[in-house]
């Protein structure tokens, strides 16, 4: 008697789990996840630690500390774990042997993209939870529904990053330039696009609506006003760009931020995905 095919969920499944447990003995992931859980729980308690009395600083400056964290540290763990993805099971070899199983280079690739996934979300979530938790107990329930919102659009921005990685990691060979292009993506998206924005509008002269365009081009600026939006719900002190999304934007800011957000996941994560069928393990 032939063998029945496996259906597609059940081996997209099977290397998203596979996926899950490589992710746990990844040292760069480990790493980032430990230091962001660390960091985030440092900043809520002394945040919300004022004049030396527990509790008495508003929410509002750990909220804007937690959020430049989050812009450096979170793509930094999205973009090192999704370079490995792909490029690390080439180098090694292992890719060559799971794709000449019975199995087809999309359930390979979306299979480890929701392992990585899970395991990112669950590292980000983990320090939101034990933050989360800490601000509670200083008395700031009235603020939790903020910081969930805020907690949303990190998962976003993860992903986000994660399906960059993802693309840098298919069109590359070896480990070590996929990590060497993923540096490079986040320092041009957390440090070098804000310089480039500025010098741009500066010498072309952009109006604060040309500005906010260009800007929303790299996710982490999408993630910035997403964030902002739900948690102050204005965003004058942007400047003129952050008082024009606020005008014409309105209501519709947090669904067009998170649409943006989704669209980079979909857009990268399809790019390698494209990428992955045609070169393989090759």
């Amino acid at each position: 008697m032939e063998a029945k095919p496996v259906p597609t969920a059940a081996v997209i499944r099977l290397i998203a789990i596979r996926e899950l447990r490589e992710a746990h003995r990844n040292r760069w992931f480990i790493l980032c996840a430990g230091i962001f859980t660390v960091l985030v729980l440092a900043l809520s308690y002394f945040g919300l630690s004022g004049l030396g009395t527990f509790g008495i600083a508003r929410f509002g400056r750990t909220a804007a500390s937690l959020l430049h964290l989050i812009m450096v540290i979170v793509p930094l763990m999205g973009l090192l774990m999704g370079a490995l993805v792909v490029a690390g099971e080439r180098e090694q070899g292992t890719l060559l042997t799971l794709l000449v199983q019975p199995v087809t280079p999309a359930e390979v690739l979306i299979g480890k993209f929701l392992g990585a996934s899970l395991a990112l979300a669950a590292a980000v979530l983990a320090g939101f939870v034990l933050s989360g938790a800490l601000i509670a107990r200083a008395g700031g329930w009235n603020e939790l529904g903020s910081y969930a919102g805020l907690a949303g659009f990190t998962l976003l921005l993860s992903l986000a990053h994660l399906a960059i990685g993802v693309l840098l990691s298919a069109v590359t060979r070896r480990s070590a330039t996929a990590l060497g292009l993923a540096l490079l993506a986040w320092l041009s998206s957390v440090f070098l696009s804000d310089l480039g924005v500025m010098g741009t509008a500066m010498a072309l002269k952009l109006s604060p609506a040309a500005l906010l365009w260009v800007s929303l081009l790299n996710p982490a600026q999408a993630f910035k006003l997403g964030a902002l939006g739900a948690m102050h719900g204005a965003l004058d002190w942007l400047g003129p760009s952050g008082r024009y999304a606020s005008d014409v934007v309105g209501r519709w800011l947090l669904p067009l931020m998170a649409a943006l957000l989704a669209g980079w996941i979909g857009t990268a994560f399809g790019a390698a995905l494209i990428v992955f069928r045609r070169r393989g393990a090759a």
